[in-house]
């Protein structure tokens, strides 16, 4: 299950810097866990996730395995990119390939370090990019309406259904909204066949200095309040400290992390919060050779759950044995569970819940 967010940002900004944290930690991380690097512009991380440890202890695992989240460093951006300036068309191709937009915005002053604007105003950056993708987006839309207008004048009932979802989206557009505002109810898929950038999950990563890496500045304070508006989430993180702190050992990095007043590392939150930002869930399997972690989309029902372990399990799914995790880690694993009650035979419509713990009864 290939799911991926792709890193995008203004020249100078932080953005590759962030992404080699994210490859060094998973190359570090690649001793227990299984990590590829596709191509050099392309990660894959494990998703942390502090309930694995705990289900492996009770379950008296041999070894642990997270589930993981695809990050792909984009090319970067200028003015223009809409109309192919800079690497704009190489730029516009990838971010529609993409799941999820990580939109890294530089949130700290440096004289060594010249911004391609003329100087720091991360809420204006965010609205260059996100200018030229509603641009693109706009020019995708009106290349494909005059066809469409065309067949729906013929009655063709499909070119009439698409003109329908095309028109609205069109006008919020050219009003300066991103198309994910206008998506009219019941066409969600649709406009996902569209592959418009303006209609993908947008994270916001304040890439701040040093001394503001646990409190953010004035400067990610804006940030903030832009994605308060936007409904969108925002991390704040200081691309320079998690440099550094992606090649230290555990023990070594708790230890740096206490040192500047942070509980966690700004990784650990960017891929969590991509991984929400994508409504990923987690269910996990525990047995004496591995505890391991599955991601499924929310709604996902247990037949389908068990296809992201092997197809078979899906063809002959016939019920799953089901813990929710507290209950597994409370009463001590599966046995304690079943004596207490707290263990469910769950069927076809069964809809996984983050944090199952999951056993398939399978025939085929």
């Amino acid at each position: 299950m290939g799911f991926n967010c792709g890193i995008v940002g203004l020249p100078n900004v932080g953005k590759s810097t962030l992404f080699n944290a994210l490859t060094a930690t998973a190359t570090a991380q690649a001793a227990n866990y299984p990590f590829c690097t596709i191509e050099p512009n392309v990660g894959r991380v494990a998703v942390p996730d502090p309930r694995l440890e705990k289900l492996a202890t009770v379950g008296k695992s041999q070894k642990v395995v997270p589930t993981s989240l695809e990050f792909v460093d984009i090319a970067g951006l200028v003015r223009g990119a809409s109309r192919g300036e800079g690497l704009g068309n190489q730029f516009l191709a990838n971010i529609r390939e993409v799941d999820a937009i990580i939109h890294v915005l530089r949130c700290f002053e440096d004289d060594d370090i010249t911004h391609v604007e003329g100087g720091v105003d991360p809420v204006r950056d965010a609205e260059i990019i996100e200018t030229e993708l509603m641009l693109a987006d706009l020019d995708s839309l009106e290349k494909r309406l005059p066809a469409l207008q065309k067949r729906a004048k013929n009655r063709d009932a499909e070119a009439m259904a698409q003109v329908e979802v095309v028109e609205p989206l069109i006008e919020a557009l050219k009003e300066g909204h991103p198309a994910r505002t206008a998506i009219p109810a019941g066409a969600e898929e649709a406009v996902r066949r569209l592959q418009l950038m303006t209609t993908k999950p947008v994270l916001y990563v304040c890439n701040v200095d040093e001394d503001s890496a646990a409190t953010g500045n004035d400067f990610s304070k804006k940030v903030q309040a832009k994605a308060e508006a936007e409904g969108a989430a925002v991390v704040i993180v200081s691309a320079a400290i998690e440099a550094e702190v992606s090649q230290l050992a555990d023990e070594e990095r708790r230890e740096f992390l206490e040192g500047l007043g942070l509980s966690d590392s700004g990784l650990d939150r960017v891929i969590a919060a991509g991984y929400g930002l994508l409504g990923l869930r987690t269910y996990f399997t525990v047995g004496p050779k591995e505890t391991r972690a599955w991601t499924i989309t929310e709604g996902t029902k247990a037949p389908q759950a068990a296809a992201v372990i092997h197809n078979d399990f899906e063809r002959g799914f016939i019920a799953c044995e089901t813990v929710a995790y507290d209950d597994y880690i409370q009463y001590g694993g599966e046995a304690g569970a079943k004596e207490a009650g707290r263990l469910r035979i769950e069927g076809r419509d069964y809809v996984v819940k983050d944090g199952d713990v999951l056993l398939f009864r399978f025939n085929v």
